[in-house]
């Protein structure tokens, strides 16, 4: 399995769990995500996007990464190319750092409905802040978490939901409708081994870990 890691301009936190994701990982940057590089410790083999949001100051700094650079009028965002970069080099599973807050909120809803949509790919994907955690959740599959006891999480609905199932929590569920909009999955908690299952629609686990705990 070829893990790459997409570094991303939102909010990052170096914990000793996102240390772990990038173990190993192949690293990409794109455009302004690159400033995550040295407080987490990578190196990216490449660079990618328009470069509009970095100085000149910044990319003489990085110097040696090579660089694919696109015009600043495109249809893809940069963390969209630096992904499609990663699978174009084999990438079988990807961390994308960097995928919650920032400046805009549209790209945070980009990176989980694209997350999703690589999952159903078959391309095992997870978004990170280190703090903060996501993991699609695909119809008709089951899904374990060794979340600690006591780690706050929520089930994002991307359209209604059928056949929810939610074991190991304070306010588990049992097979529900869920109504696109509601906020019935909001603010739950681990009381065990947490394991979700879904029948039919699109959602995802976001999770805020206890930092140094293994999921």
């Amino acid at each position: 399995m070829s893990r790459f890691a997409i570094l991303l301009g939102g909010d990052v936190v170096r914990t000793p769990r996102l240390d772990a994701k990038l173990a190993g990982a192949r690293v990409i940057a794109a455009d302004s995500g690159m400033r995550h590089a040295a407080p987490l410790g990578v190196v990216p083999e490449l660079w990618v996007g328009d470069f509009d949001s970095v100085s000149q100051a910044e990319i003489a700094r990085h110097g040696t990464v090579a660089r694919e650079v696109f015009p600043p009028d495109k249809d893809q965002t940069d963390g969209e190319l630096a992904i499609e970069a990663a699978l174009a080099r084999g990438a079988s599973g990807l961390a994308l750092v960097g995928a919650f807050g920032g400046r805009r909120a549209d790209h945070a809803f980009l990176h989980m409905s694209v997350a999703i949509r690589l999952a159903e790919r078959g391309v095992a994907t997870m978004l990170t802040s280190g703090v903060e955690e996501g993991h699609p959740l695909l119809a008709g599959t089951e899904a374990h978490y060794d979340y600690a006891p006591g780690t706050l999480f929520s089930v994002l609905a991307f359209s209604a939901l059928s056949g929810l199932s939610v074991e190991g929590a304070k306010w588990p569920l049992d097979n529900v409708e869920i109504a696109f909009g509601s906020s019935l999955t909001l603010s739950n908690e681990v009381a065990g081994r947490l394991r979700l299952s879904l029948d039919t629609g699109r959602a995802m686990l976001l999770a805020h870990p206890q930092p140094g705990k293994a999921d």
